[in-house]
């Protein structure tokens, strides 16, 4: 017998995150953005999540690995749900998301310069005239 059980019609939602390594919760909340479609149930009433479900939450999941936002993976998951789209498209929504990556990091490298000059300017001493405060307090750096 294998670690988890398997029923004819798929995973029960406890044993779906088990497998993705993700939270109960998590496959609430995409079944409640509609990410993921509403699962088929057992006579029960227990959800069960089928291989194009978990084949699905594998996408999802991925995709926020790679930073992908809740409404850039659902236009994602549209064009494929119409499956009416093309290559072009879909490299159209992934260049995007690079540039908006791409000015993160640009971003976070001015935090890193900013916070690098003000941690410079200080004396780390016990004195409470501290620049750092000033800086906070202070206009914005360039």
């Amino acid at each position: 017998m294998t670690e988890f059980t398997v029923s004819r019609a798929g995973l029960k939602r406890g044993e779906l995150a088990k497998r993705s390594g993700c939270n109960l919760e998590t496959i609430r909340y995409y079944e409640t953005t509609g990410l993921l479609h509403e699962p088929a149930r057992t006579d029960a009433g227990h959800r069960v999540y089928s291989e194009v479900d978990q084949s699905r939450l594998r996408f999802i999941l991925r995709s926020r690995e790679l930073g992908f936002t809740i409404e850039e993976i659902r236009s994602l998951l549209s064009l494929v749900d119409d499956g009416d789209y093309s290559c072009g498209e879909i490299h159209t929504l992934t260049t995007n998301h690079l540039q908006s990556v791409s000015r993160k990091i640009a971003d976070l490298r001015k935090l890193e310069r900013t916070l690098k000059d003000i941690s410079s300017e200080c004396a780390k001493g016990n004195d409470p005239d501290c620049p750092i405060i000033d800086a906070l307090a202070g206009p914005a750096m360039k």
